[in-house]
């Protein structure tokens, strides 16, 4: 049972680069579940999608759990899910368990969106020393900073996007790759069952002939 952590992770547990929009691609070994911890506050948003992008049956179970170890959510043998929680105080858990498989290894992306985590209104509140006196200006420092909150939003959205794009290309890439060796595989089969199927016939027309011969003599 592998486990890692996001953004602020216990020790000795693997640490991502602080962020609000944070994506991962791992490979999930068969017969194994890899485990992942995500701290938020109070109040907040936590989004994560996930998609198998390779692996037999593109399937994978999945599981997220409160930080007083409820189970919120449970995908069982899906290809992918986008689940939305209000969250507490608290490290949040989220597993991919591919126990049910014995075989196949699957490579999973998944990301995390963390809304309302305290950051944009300390922006704010650095914004506000700047307010006093500005009522001369055609446009108020409220309205810069409306538009430039604006722009990061479409900003990060445009990102967000982008990556999903990106992992919707690959698990496409890796279904057409391996539709194009099975299509090669079962052609060279038809091609070696009809030279084998051509040879019996040329053997059997060709006896059919030296039987006649014999007949005569």
């Amino acid at each position: 049972l592998g486990c890692l952590a996001l953004l602020l992770p216990p020790p000795g547990a693997a640490e991502f680069s602080p962020s609000l929009d944070s994506d991962f691609t791992f490979t999930l070994p068969a017969g194994r579940k890899e485990c992942f911890y995500q701290p938020m506050r109070k109040e907040a948003s936590l989004e994560l999608e996930y998609q198998v992008l390779d692996g037999a049956g593109l399937d994978v179970d999945f599981h997220l759990l409160s930080p007083k170890g409820e189970t919120l959510v449970f995908d069982e043998r899906k290809s992918d899910g986008v689940h939305t929680v209000e969250t507490e105080d608290g490290d949040y858990m989220f597993c991919f368990d591919n126990t049910f498989s014995t075989i196949s290894e699957k490579v999973i992306f998944f990301e995390l969106i963390l809304d309302n985590m305290g950051e944009d209104g300390q922006d704010e509140e650095d914004w506000k020393k700047y307010v006093t006196g500005t009522d001369l200006l055609d446009m108020k420092l409220e309205d810069i900073l409306e538009s430039i909150n604006s722009v990061k939003a479409r900003l990060s959205k445009s990102v967000q996007i982008q990556t999903l794009l990106r992992a919707f290309e690959a698990r496409d890439r890796n279904i057409q790759e391996s539709n194009f060796d099975r299509v090669n595989f079962w052609s060279m089969v038809n091609l070696g069952v009809m030279v084998v199927v051509s040879a019996v016939q040329v053997y059997m027309l060709k006896s059919l002939f030296e039987d006649k011969r014999k007949s005569r003599t």
